[in-house]
């Protein structure tokens, strides 16, 4: 589905993308306790987007695209996994061919439940990602977190990761992430939040609480949240969070959340990739706004 048929001008003139996000891009909040690193608000996932069959030029190329545009627009964050088939294996290979100087911070994730396997994974990840250190690691839908962990801090004092953490995906493992998030001393939290599912907000709130970045997956609940307003007009009381798309709406309203650090939707098309980056621009919904989004899209 082209979600571009649900863009809604509400009122708002257009303006030039690389003035505007330069000028008006929201603060870079922190990401690590530890090393005091910031990252941009919207960052990039790779899950199903970036797996594509091998000899697929096209592919290729609009993948490119789709990173170009992601740095132009001053993008940073790009999380993958060992769990997302050749995606790390072609975030790398493209990663040579596009110019991300000083802009790409590299996350991934630990997910087998064997200890020996753990170490190999990250490895295998720096060598497809062509890093000698990823900026993040997170242990991925809390498997085996107790011995993971241990490796992912050895791993951090010789230098090949920054901030370590933990994920969780659907709705899953809430109450356990909270038990790790009060036991553990980690920098990261990565889970899915959106629109049609808000219930991993006391996760997040302990997460912050305790001085952790948090890093939102599936905030387009898997792109379910368009086909919601598949031919709905935006409310025009949008622009008073300068909202002048679908994407902008779902992504400010998750953005809005204060224990919110970043956002990471995922996008094969270029112009997606755009829009996704637009909801840095201009202001965020407080949760007077928020409450109204979330009523609206619920009535609908």
């Amino acid at each position: 589905m082209d979600r571009r048929c649900f863009v809604s001008l509400a009122g708002l003139a257009a303006t030039g993308s690389e003035t505007s996000l330069s000028a008006q891009g929201f603060n870079h909040p922190a990401i690590s306790r530890t090393s005091g690193v910031t990252v941009p608000r919207v960052g990039m996932g790779s899950w199903l987007t970036f797996d594509i069959p091998a000899g697929e030029l096209w592919e290729r190329t609009q993948r490119r695209q789709v990173l170009e545009r992601f740095f132009a627009a001053g993008g940073g964050m790009i999380d993958s996994s060992p769990m997302y088939g050749g995606a790390e294996r072609l975030i790398g290979d493209l990663l040579a061919e596009v110019d991300h100087a000083g802009k790409l911070y590299c996350a991934s994730k630990i997910w087998t439940p064997f200890d020996r396997f753990g170490a190999g994974q990250l490895d295998a990840s720096l060598k497809l990602w062509r890093q000698t250190r990823l900026d993040l690691v997170l242990v991925h839908n809390l498997l085996n977190w107790q011995s993971h962990l241990k490796m992912l801090r050895r791993a951090k004092e010789e230098g090949k990761v920054g901030a370590i953490g933990i994920s969780t995906s659907h709705g899953r493992g809430h109450e356990e992430a909270v038990r790790i998030i009060k036991a553990e001393s980690l920098d990261v939290l990565q889970i899915t939040y959106n629109l049609a599912d808000a219930s991993a907000e006391y996760v997040m709130d302990a997460a912050a609480d305790r001085g952790m970045a948090v890093v939102i997956n599936r905030p387009y609940d898997g792109g379910a949240l368009f086909a919601s307003v598949r031919r709905v007009a935006l409310p025009a009381w949008a622009v008073e969070f300068d909202c002048r798309s679908w994407a902008e709406y779902f992504l400010k309203w998750v953005l809005g959340r204060s224990a919110v650090t970043c956002v990471i939707p995922a996008t094969r098309n270029p112009s997606h990739m755009e829009e996704n980056m637009s909801a840095r621009v201009g202001r965020l919904p407080d949760e007077s706004l928020r409450r109204r989004m979330q009523a609206f899209c619920r009535a609908l």
